[in-house]
Order: C-alpha cells, then structure tokens, then sequence
C-alpha cells in the first residue's frame, strides 16, 4: 500500500448506500453513523433502536471516519523521526491532514493549524500564549472551555445579550473602555451550546479588530452544522473539536494567526517541540524551540486522531453543507414544532424564536425534575439526551431567570424525581439522524406530559434512574 492511497483512503461504501436511508424525498439523507443500527432494553419490556439525540456532547462517528482509519491502522507509525516506510508514511499522512483542515477552514496563507485534544485544550493553549496585561472579554453565555481558560489575564465578562445587535454593542462599549494600548482579545462561539442560536460572529469580528483586538471562535458546535471559513468571518482563530464533528474522542484543532503562538513559550515542553537542545559550559541546557505548529504538540500526537478529523473534513464537504443545513433545518422545525405543540414545555433562547440555529434546542417541563424526564425517555423510549447545566451554568442559570448563586451542577441534580430542579433538558442531532429518532422523540415528550412516566424512578449518585 503506498503513501498516496493510504492518505486519500476515503472513499467508502457507506457514502454511497446513504442515498437509500433517506427518511424524507425533500431533504438529504442522513449520513451513515456508527451505532445507527444500535438496539437498547426498555424497562416497560423489549428493545428499541437507540436513538441517539445527544450530538451537542458527541457526535457518532460517521462510518466514513471509521472505515478510514481502520483502512490506516495497519500501517500505524512513529511520525516526524521515523526512517522507515510506515513512519514516512505516516508522517506524511498526518501533515496532509494539516493541509485537508486549513482547506476545511478556508485558513489565509500563513495561518497555523495546531492539533490538540479538543476545543478545550485548544483554548488554554491560547491562553498560554496571550502577550503580558492581554486583555479578555468572554460573554457569559460561553461554554466553560471559553469562559474559563483565562486565568492568567484580565478579564472581562459581559452580560448575556438578548439579540444579535445586543451582542456587537454589547462587545463595542466594552472595548471602546478599555485601554486602548495593550492587547486584547474577545472570545465568542459561533453557535449556542444550550440554545443552538447561531451568533453574529462577522460582525463580533469587526468590532473587535475596529478596536484594535483579536477574536477567537470557539467553533466546537457550529463546525459540525455549518461551513466555517476563516476568512469570511474575519476571525483570528478557531477552536473545534473531533469528537463534535463526527470523529472519535481525544483530538482538536487551533487554527489561526502564527505570530503569538510563535512568541511564546511552548504549551508542552518536549521532543517534537525541541529544534535543537545543546547543554552549557555551565551544566545548563539551551533549546531552541520550532517555530511551526510542531512547537506546541510536543510528544508523539495523536496520528489516528488527526486522520480521523481530516476524514471527518472531507467527507462533510463532498455530502455538501447547502444539502447537510436543509435536512437540518427540516429536523429543527419538526422539534420545535412538536414542543410547541405541548403547552408545558418552555424552549430556552436568548434570541427569541425566529433565530437562526443549529440542532440544538434545551426546554423545561413544567412539573417535572429534568434528571427525571431524560431518565424516563431513555428508560421507556431509548432515547438519549442530556440534561443539567451543559457546562454553561451562567447562562442556563439565566435563561431560567434564577439568582446566579442558586445550586446545581452540570450533569448532577440535586433534585428528587417530581421536584423542581436547576437544570434544563437538551435534545441535539445533525447529520446522522434519521427522522424517526426525531419523531420517536416528540412522540415521547407528548406522552410523558399528558400520562406521565410508567415506571418509578430514584435518585442515585446524584442521578435519577430506574428504581428496580
């Protein structure tokens, strides 16, 4: 097996059967995934197709993916120092996949594509390389892979906006008080991880370089939905991850401007890492450091990880994302539908109805725990979705109008099956969801509201489950 097919071992037979699961003429069909053909017990009795509804945490691996790199793994190796034919190859697949995910990202010449372990990881090594007094300004309705990682520097948190504009006059008013002499850098998502509403991220950009700072995108939940390009947003990096854009766990991107990531210290210090190292006269070591994006992924990275977000890359492109957001949006308006149609449900947003989003919608039932609810449409309709704060406590927090220093835990209630709680339910899907999942899905939170559950529940390690 030579070089050239080893990195372009992408096309697969699951591509090609995905035109026949197509559950509606209108719309696309869903991609193949792993897990789609997946049965689970109900506790009423039976076993039912998992549907999985859950994508804003991880996505399942497109089948694509998966046969890419078991195509690949017999020819694992060493990269970058490696004499022998799997290592060249290897090595050679991994920095295609650099070029494959700046082509993804419509990165400007010159920009660096860094590979991490995901957009949290990607963040903090950001973090790490701001420049002295750096200031940061993160809304609160940030993930806490964005709203966390700037310990080091000033820091400013803006309120949660209520519209688009809000936002940009939000940003504006911020930095126009700031010292205008030092640098800065805002720190935005392009799409909600509790809401799905797509963010104004041109015109964040635009404000943010009017004021002589830098922007961030942490893109983990728009990548997946829609075409990102780093250009046309005019943003100065972006930060996704594999295991959110249909690849497995434990790899992400920073893509971006080169100089600040060439300037300072590495993220790691290690081989890889290390240009030259010499010892002193002194005893001492001296080392000079890359100035590549190898200066940040010190130690053996993660070959099969990176090769699984570049098949991940072109497999979304060449299905096309005009046809990938139209079967989205037909998803979307079916949710949305369905939960309007159950006057007990309320659908947080900070934007109001008509804006636009990706799959991801979080509501509350009212008289219901949310630990209760989830557990009840995964024990009695095999659905998985997720329920709490969704690591975003401040804005859960706020779209649920409660006092900032209310409890409640991301993923860990409190609450007792049928009592109130701090939490929310979230319900996310993309490219492999089959309108059934969706159906099965709107069906049960109808039947949940007007029968209630049909088994009995209790807490358990802060969780609400079966009671057997």
């Amino acid at each position: 097996m030579s070089a050239r097919p080893a990195t372009a071992a992408v096309s697969s037979p699951a591509v090609e059967s995905a035109a026949v699961e197509s559950a509606d003429p209108c719309c696309a069909a869903p991609l193949p995934v792993l897990g789609r053909d997946v049965t689970v017990p109900l506790v009423t009795g039976g076993e039912v197709t998992y549907a999985a509804l859950d994508y804003a945490a991880s996505a399942p691996a497109l089948q694509r993916v998966w046969d890419d790199v078991a195509a690949y793994a017999p020819y694992y190796g060493s990269v970058h120092r490696g004499a022998g034919y799997l290592s060249q190859l290897s090595t050679d697949l991994f920095e295609n996949s650099r070029t494959t995910v700046a082509e993804f990202l419509d990165c400007r010449p010159g920009d660096q594509i860094v590979f991490t372990r995901s957009t949290t990881d990607s963040l903090n090594l950001l973090a790490q390389t701001l420049p002295a007094d750096c200031q940061v300004f993160v809304f609160e309705t940030e993930h806490h892979a964005s709203l966390l990682p700037w310990r080091d520097a000033r820091v400013t948190y803006l309120n949660a906006p209520r519209t688009p504009e809000q936002a940009v006059e939000t940003l504006e008013r911020a930095l126009a008080d700031r010292d205008p002499y030092g640098p800065a850098l805002v720190c935005v998502t392009g799409a909600s991880n509790v809401t799905g509403e797509l963010w104004p991220v041109r015109e964040l950009a635009a404000a943010a370089h009017a004021h002589g700072a830098r922007i961030v995108l942490d893109a983990a939940q728009l990548a997946p939905h829609h075409p990102v390009s780093v250009r046309e947003l005019d943003v100065d990096w972006i930060a996704f991850s594999g295991h959110k854009l249909y690849a497995p766990f434990g790899s992400g991107v920073l893509a971006g401007r080169a100089d600040w990531l060439q300037e300072a210290e590495p993220y790691l210090a290690g081989g890889g890492a290390s240009k030259k190292v010499a010892r002193r006269s002194d005893g001492g070591v001296d080392v000079e450091w890359h100035t590549t994006a190898a200066r940040h992924e010190a130690g053996s990275p993660n070959v099969i990880g990176v090769y699984s977000i570049a098949s991940a890359c072109k497999a979304l492109t060449e299905a096309g994302f005009d046809a990938l957001v139209e079967r989205e949006r037909h998803l979307i308006a079916k949710v949305r539908e369905g939960l309007a149609a159950v006057p007990a449900v309320r659908v947080l947003s900070l934007f109001g109805d008509d804006a636009p989003r990706v799959g991801v919608i979080s509501f509350v039932v009212d008289g219901w725990n949310s630990s209760h609810f989830a557990a009840a449409l995964s024990a009695e309709y095999g659905i998985g979705v997720r329920d709490g704060l969704f690591c975003a406590h401040p804005l859960v927090r706020t779209l649920l109008g409660s006092d900032p220093q209310d409890p409640g835990e991301c993923g860990a209630p409190e609450a007792e099956p049928g009592e109130r709680s701090l939490n929310a339910i979230r319900v996310s899907f993309g490219a492999g969801t089959p309108d059934e999942h969706v159906d099965r899905f709107v069906r049960a939170v109808r039947e949940l509201v007007a029968d209630g559950a049909k088994w009995q529940y209790r807490t358990e390690a802060g969780r609400c489950v079966p009671a057997v």
